[in-house]
């Protein structure tokens, strides 16, 4: 194992902030695997997972069953994990800019797409090797680095850095409170449908643009984007198969669910090429999968008490009461419904809300929405 920091530009005189990283097995030899925790600095679950796989790989390590090389970057935030205001973790929202730590990561179709179209073949193998040489490229161009003076552009180039040219990238993040549940891209399913399983997710979100260019899909979209580019003309491969997943709810760390996650992550290292030895278990069959699209949430239309009337896990009808929403001084009481047919995943844990705040979610199998797709 190789522990290796990168400094960030100091946000204030007299301050620093570096980004930590484990490398196990040998950089360039065999596929790799890029995973990383709590980019979403107060989500922890996923810290938790880092923490056991870390101690696997060491000995995996060791035993020589690694057969490529595997990024883990235990806690991807540090400027959120910086970020504490009244005793309560900020972790979401950079508090300088505003921005969602996991939202503007670069967009690099376009960019790649010049630099290889001119050079693309019949032969995938080489297209594929030709389109990560040109996503390095185009990652280690000076004027990224102009461009990410401040810090939080310096930690988003950073990780994409790390990450853009793995052959699989996971994202470990949770929801408030929720089943295990992840997002991929459309075209990705039948690659991460074994993860799925594994992993025991309740709900699989599909989407090939979600908006707002999420880290996950920065990573993966590269490949179906040329290949749209590229038509028929040449054969290209989805090399990258980057996955969110959502590892329940904020207060969901425990050595139990920690523990099982990274065994299955790394059963799914093993169907990948990238570990030796037997897979710990059989893989189950996967959820059916939900577009992204179809994803309702409920929203508070006004401030006050929440009261949930159905459990996580549930099946609801379109038109169903799941929350009481109560004014604690006026008495009323408003029953908020669910918007479709689906299966109800996820809430929100606090239990009195301001107007417009995000209750639940429903998964349901039409896709209703557009634009940008996921929360703020």
């Amino acid at each position: 194992m190789e522990q290796i920091t990168i400094a960030l530009p100091s946000p204030a005189a007299g301050t620093t902030r570096s980004l930590s990283y484990l490398r196990f097995g040998q950089q360039g030899k065999g596929p790799k695997a890029y995973i990383q925790a709590s980019l979403h600095a107060d989500e922890l679950p996923g810290m938790l997972v880092a923490h056991h796989l870390r101690a696997a790989l060491t000995e995996l390590e060791q035993q020589g069953q690694l057969l490529g090389e595997v990024i883990l970057v235990p806690a991807a935030n540090p400027v959120g994990l910086a970020q504490t205001l009244l005793g309560t973790s900020q972790g979401r929202f950079d508090l300088r800019t505003g921005q969602n730590f996991n939202r503007l990561f670069h967009n690099l179709s376009q960019d790649v797409w010049q630099r290889v179209q001119a050079q693309l073949g019949q032969d995938e193998q080489a297209n594929q090797q030709l389109i990560r040489a040109a996503i390095r490229a185009s990652l280690a161009d000076g004027q990224r680095d102009l461009a990410a003076a401040d810090e939080l552009s310096a930690q988003r180039l950073a990780l994409m850095r790390l990450a853009a040219d793995a052959d699989v990238v996971l994202d470990l993040h949770c929801d408030c409170e929720s089943l295990l549940h992840m997002y991929a891209g459309t075209p990705l399913w039948d690659r991460v449908a074994p993860l799925a399983g594994l992993l025991g997710a309740h709900v699989a979100l599909l989407e090939t643009e979600s908006g707002d260019d999420p880290f996950d899909e920065a990573c993966s979209r590269i490949w179906w984007d040329i290949a749209a580019l590229a038509g028929e003309r040449f054969p290209i491969p989805l090399a990258c198969v980057a996955v969110t997943i959502e590892l329940r709810g904020f207060i969901d760390v425990n050595h139990a669910t920690a523990a099982h996650d990274a065994a299955a992550i790394l059963d799914y290292l093993r169907l990948q090429g990238m570990v030796g030895g037997p897979l710990s278990q059989p893989v189950p069959p996967a959820c059916e999968p939900t577009p992204l699209a179809g994803c309702m949430p409920v929203a508070a239309p006004a401030a006050g008490l929440v009261v949930y009337l159905r459990e996580l896990g549930e099946t609801v009808r379109a038109g169903e009461p799941i929350i009481d929403l109560i004014d604690p001084v006026s008495g009323s009481v408003q029953q908020l419904l669910a918007p479709v047919d689906g299966y109800y995943f996820a809430r929100e844990n606090r239990r009195y809300v301001g107007p417009g705040t995000r209750l639940s979610k429903v998964a349901g199998k039409v896709a209703l929405r557009s634009g940008p797709l996921l929360s703020a």
